[in-house]
């Protein structure tokens, strides 16, 4: 794994949405990052997903990442519309992953950093860009991996993500995640 790890947003609803942030909280094991529009995304999912509520507090994902750099802004609204599709009316669509592909792969201290998306088209763009990708089943294997939680476990849990009407790439059997 990465020195850095970024989840996005749709991952941490993800893991809140079954109330197990804290799985993905011990995967990320203090290498947890995450950019100022990403931390402002979870604040507004909260109102759904109120196990997001104090992730910002609980500071395991770092001080959110600020991008001040008016040519950095520039370059990611750039990305936020040619590349993700986002609309000049909804400034803020798309922002998060935009944000976090540019610190990604222009700021030094985390050219080696994974993000983590479970968005087909988001880690599409972000693979052709070179950037290292885990998606939120990879997050389970880890958590098995490291003893965490069971096989078993993790598969009925990614499967009460799918009940929760989340839409990550689920594993096709228990083996898949031993």
């Amino acid at each position: 794994m990465s020195e850095f790890l970024f989840p996005d947003n749709t991952v941490l609803c993800n893991f809140a949405a079954i109330e197990r942030l804290e799985i993905l909280r011990e995967v990320l094991g203090g290498r947890g990052r995450w950019t100022q529009s990403v931390a402002r995304e979870a604040r507004r999912s909260a109102r759904w997903l109120p196990a997001l509520q104090n992730i910002q507090l609980q500071g395991w994902l770092g001080e959110a990442l600020r991008v001040t750099d008016a040519t950095d802004a520039a370059r990611i609204r750039r990305i936020r519309t040619a590349v993700f599709g986002g609309s000049d009316d909804r400034p803020l669509q798309h922002l998060g992953e935009a944000e976090t592909c540019y610190v990604i792969t222009h700021w030094a201290e985390f050219e080696d950093a994974c993000w983590i998306s479970d968005d087909r088209e988001s880690l599409n763009y972000a693979r052709e860009q070179g950037l290292r990708t885990a998606e939120t089943l990879d997050m389970m294997q880890q958590a098995v991996k490291a003893g965490l939680i069971t096989a078993q476990d993790g598969f009925d849990l990614m499967q009460k993500m799918q009940d929760a009407d989340r839409h990550p790439r689920m594993p096709r059997s228990v083996t898949e995640l031993a």
